[in-house]
């Protein structure tokens, strides 16, 4: 693979010149249904809109412009229950030495498998949503989580994960070193980690993760196929990649024989899946620092193992982005064209939209814009990944234009 890689004023991108087509058995059709089945069974399940924004996409030139919006997932304004919940299911039956398929979600959180159990502890590292999603969990089974989350967490995150019982603790490190710190204290304690990413012999829990978010995959691809629609781009934001690993490995199987093409967006501080596309030599790269950004949710600097290679060989294109581009976004869908619906959107969940904006609109960026294939015939996929789960920085972008254009 020789990718194509060009710098901007305001992101950069990485052009595919050749696509392998790698696939997961662990992400297929078959294995999205067994998944979707487990959450229908749990409290106030059901599937989250696909939002048409009809008028956006005549405004812009485009056939589509669809948003899978996950800030109506079970009251927790994110997908990372989806992943979390079905993770610690699976944990709860290997611990009992039964299937998830032959123990309904019922029996998994009743008094008699808590009492088979005993007290145990659920650990995991995050940015806020998928340690949202862990602590629901452990609410639910009746059993104790623990949640460590880096510096500069947000207090509106902080204060959402304690509401579910849980016990919080923030650090003075980034995500990866938070993450590598819950991994030793609960080797350590004899917890249970959940974490979204793996390493060398953690991989079955952080892939149990990746099959929970088919269910919203599964959704999406119900809804389009009920719309008629076949979309000829998805943009997905990537953290670790977990996220983005799923969509591409399960969606790219869904429309096989007419595959979108998938764009992977990261910020420009925390870029490990563009810098280690951008290294040429097929390997993950990690990518160092503070990894500051307003995307908190994709603050990431070590790429998932398990989805790299997907999101090495798939994807059409990479785009690193600057904070201003995630800002726009919520502009955009909290300010939507008369005739279409609102969307709210938090910091990792709008990128996609204000990148789109970016190329359609400005005249700098008409050549990837053709690049890309993006014209009147494209119907567009996003993925809003949270709503205004940071509600202090949600309104600042809002009501006083933080992070705006640069000149």
């Amino acid at each position: 693979m020789q990718p194509i890689k060009i710098a901007s004023q305001n992101f950069e991108y990485i052009l595919q010149t050749s696509r392998k087509g790698n696939t997961s058995i662990a992400l297929s059709t078959s294995e999205a249904l067994a998944v979707r089945s487990f959450h229908r069974q749990l409290p106030d399940y059901t599937p989250t809109p696909l939002v048409n924004l009809k008028k956006l996409a005549h405004a812009w030139g485009l056939r589509d412009i669809l948003v899978k919006d996950e800030s109506h997932r079970f009251g927790l304004k994110a997908f990372k229950v989806l992943g979390g919940s079905y993770a610690v299911a699976r944990l709860v039956c290997r611990e009992l030495g039964r299937t998830l398929e032959e123990t309904p979600f019922s029996q998994i959180i009743s008094r008699e498998v808590r009492e088979k159990m005993g007290k145990i502890t659920l650990t995991t590292a995050t940015d806020g949503n998928h340690g949202r999603g862990i602590a629901w969990a452990a609410e639910q089974l009746g059993q104790k989580a623990v949640i460590y989350m880096p510096k500069g967490s947000a207090d509106a995150r902080v204060a959402n994960i304690r509401a579910h019982g849980a016990e919080v603790r923030v650090t003075d490190l980034n995500f990866d070193d938070t993450v590598k710190l819950a991994r030793r204290t609960g080797e350590e304690n004899g917890w249970h980690i959940v974490q979204d990413t793996a390493w060398e012999g953690y991989t079955d829990i952080p892939l149990w993760v990746m099959q929970g978010y088919l269910t919203m995959c599964a959704e999406a691809a119900e809804q389009l196929q009920a719309r008629n629609t076949l979309p000829t781009h998805i943009f997905i934001q990537a953290g670790v990649g977990t996220l983005a690993g799923s969509v591409v490995g399960y969606l790219s199987q869904v429309y096989n024989q007419s595959r979108p093409g998938f764009i992977v967006m990261e910020p420009r501080q925390a870029a490990c899946i563009f810098a280690s596309v951008a290294a040429g030599d097929g390997r993950p790269h990690a990518v160092k620092g503070d990894l500051n950004t307003i995307m908190a949710g994709l603050a990431c600097g070590d790429p998932n193992p398990m989805s790299w290679e997907i999101l090495r060989d798939i994807p059409f294109g990479y785009v690193s982005c600057d904070d201003f581009v995630a800002a726009n976004g919520i502009r955009i869908l909290a300010n939507p064209l008369p005739g279409d619906p609102m969307v709210e959107s938090g910091e990792s969940g709008s990128v996609g939209p204000g990148l789109l904006d970016l190329l359609v609109n400005h005249p700098d960026y008409a050549d990837l814009k053709t690049r890309l294939e993006i014209g009147p015939d494209s119907s567009i996929l996003f993925f809003n990944t949270e709503g205004a789960t940071d509600p202090g920085n949600y309104r600042n972008i809002l009501w006083h234009g933080k992070y705006p254009t640069p000149d």
